[in-house]
């Protein structure tokens, strides 16, 4: 009886998620205009939900909705298409813009996995069209009518879903005609997608049919730099022969021979990225409350942290106590995998095993973010595990927190990603150089290796054109210094990894720090650490007097 309730819990749709949307049906009805305003003329945009994660075996992990489909649609589910056409469309209601594909209802499939919306209750929701999922097939058979169909790259990461089908009393397992892998194979079929296609040598193509013989050698370059992503594509005879020989009298027979090469292609899978890089930095009102919360909530967490700390905790304690906060304030998820590292961990930029047993006396580097209704915060904050900076933890320390703060200063309207970082680094290079850890200013790198700012919303590493700041972004200032063992310096600097970051709104009137309330400078964290913590008398029995 156990293996066939696993089976079928397992087998069928796994609607357990991570996002379920907080906003209103009014503003993704506002996002997909805004969205369908920037489409060409005569497109259809086509975008898919994301596919169900295998954990492993027959256990899937928690679902979570792919973030340019929840950004337009605030819908949580699996298995379901969403067409956009930039021009109305008619049918027997009327004209609409919008249609979309979701799952029917299955009385006995939602007894193990929960509800499934009625396609009235999507109809709530603001879209035009609501149909199941099966006549998305039919549809696409008509894509060819349009000059431009708007996908984004496909990933080779679906696996076949089945379902139980009853007859006769009897059940059976099939696979399900329906599913996200059937939908997206027949999606190929429609817009005559090769199996081998390859978005590099499309976007090579693209990029020669749209150069003129002005700018022959503008139109190599960028072909350079696509072929350095992949080399086999210099071998194309196509490319190879732009690439070699970029003579205007070769120029027009070049581009008659990629125009063939197209000629059955309908499909873009360059435009969605770029609407989306223009709408997504940019946070509306209702965003911004969400980014606020999810913030305010990983601050809590990072305080509660300080105070409860002691050289005998681990590092999966210490996320424990993070990700416990996060879910006493209702966030269901963390925005990207806990980094919780002590010491040399501190010095791995993603590191995520967080099983360091002892924390000793090192710095503890924390970098996390609860996820709020899909949107995430992403704070760091390092400290001491004694509640004490070294002279040596304390230099290197204040070095960052100068670079942070002329940083997050300097996040005005109208400044450049790339000045901030420019500014972040100078501070640092001359803070190594007069500790003499480094002697030439360009050795900087080695131990600030990454960049300052990236935007924040639906995925922590928000899409965007990190151009110049605008009101109402949400970046991080994140500036750091990593010294692993071994680094050709005094080994007294070893082991020590230090980032501090905050999440900080862009405004006409200057920058503002929504992660404040958790100290940063050492002052204030070696003040909060010194607090009473609310898990001081929370101990656990010794695990040996558990085992029978």
């Amino acid at each position: 009886m156990k293996s066939f309730i696993v089976s079928i819990i397992l087998i069928c749709f796994s609607f357990g998620y991570a996002q379920k949307s907080k906003l209103t049906p009014e503003h993704y009805q506002n996002i997909r205009k805004s969205f369908r305003d920037k489409m060409p003329d005569n497109s259809v945009a086509v975008l898919f939900s994301a596919p169900i994660r295998n954990r492993a075996n027959d256990v899937d992990y928690v679902y979570h909705q792919d973030p340019h489909f929840f950004y337009l649609t605030g819908w949580h589910q699996p298995h379901s298409v969403i067409l956009i056409y930039k021009n109305p469309q008619r049918d027997r209601q009327g004209s609409y813009f919008e249609k979309i594909y979701v799952p029917e209802r299955d009385n006995y499939m939602e007894m193990w996995n929960g509800k499934r919306y009625s396609l009235e209750h999507v109809k709530q929701l603001g879209f035009d069209r609501v149909a199941e999922r099966k006549a998305f097939k039919a549809d696409i058979q008509y894509l060819d009518s349009f000059d431009d169909v708007l996908m984004l790259e496909f990933k080779n990461d679906i696996r076949n879903q089945k379902m139980y089908v009853f007859k006769n009393g009897k059940r059976y397992k099939v696979d399900d005609p329906n599913d996200l892998f059937d939908l997206k194979a027949a999606f190929r079929d429609a817009i005559n997608l090769p199996v081998d296609f390859s978005p590099l040598l499309q976007l090579a193509y693209q990029t020669i049919l749209s150069s003129d013989e002005n700018n022959l050698d503008q139109t190599v370059e960028k072909l350079y730099n696509i072929v350095q992503q992949d080399s086999s594509l210099i071998e194309n005879e196509i490319i190879k022969g732009f690439v070699k020989n970029p003579l205007q009298k070769h120029y027009n027979e070049i581009q008659r021979k990629t125009a063939l090469e197209l000629r059955n292609y309908n499909f873009d899978i360059e435009t969605i990225p770029s609407i989306m890089a223009d709408m997504r930095e940019i946070k509306t009102n209702d965003e911004i409350e969400l980014l606020k919360k999810a913030v305010a909530i990983s601050v809590v967490g990072q305080i509660e942290v300080m105070k409860a700390m002691h050289p005998k905790m681990s590092e999966r304690e210490i996320q424990g106590i993070h990700e416990f906060v996060y879910r006493k304030y209702g966030a269901a998820d963390e925005g990207y995998p806990s980094i919780v590292g002590a010491g040399e961990n501190g010095c791995v930029l993603h590191y995520i095993e967080n099983d360091k047993k002892e924390l000793d006396n090192q710095l503890v580097l924390m970098d996390l973010g609860a996820e709020f209704y899909g949107y995430t915060a992403d704070v760091t904050r390092t400290v001491p595990a004694n509640g004490v900076f070294s002279p040596e933890q304390k230099a290197l320390y204040k070095i960052v927190y100068a670079s942070q703060e002329a940083a997050i200063n300097g996040a005005k309207v109208g400044n450049s990603f790339r000045s901030l970082f420019q500014l972040s680094y100078d501070i640092i290079a001359e803070g190594l150089l007069g500790l003499g850890i480094i002697s030439e200013y360009s050795e900087a790198k080695k131990y600030y290796p990454h960049g300052l700012s990236h935007h924040i919303g639906l995925d922590v590493h928000d899409p965007g054109n990190y151009g110049y700041l605008e009101s109402n972004m949400i970046i991080t200032v994140e500036p750091g210094i990593y010294i692993p063992k071994n680094s050709p310096c005094d080994p007294r600097w070893w082991n020590i990894g230090i980032r501090i970051e905050d999440d900080i709104l862009i405004t006409e009137d200057g920058p503002v720090n929504l992660s404040a309330g958790a100290p940063r400078d050492w002052e204030g964290i070696e003040a909060m650490m010194r607090k009473e913590s609310v898990l001081k008398d929370f101990i656990l029995p010794d695990m040996m007097t558990l085992i029978q």
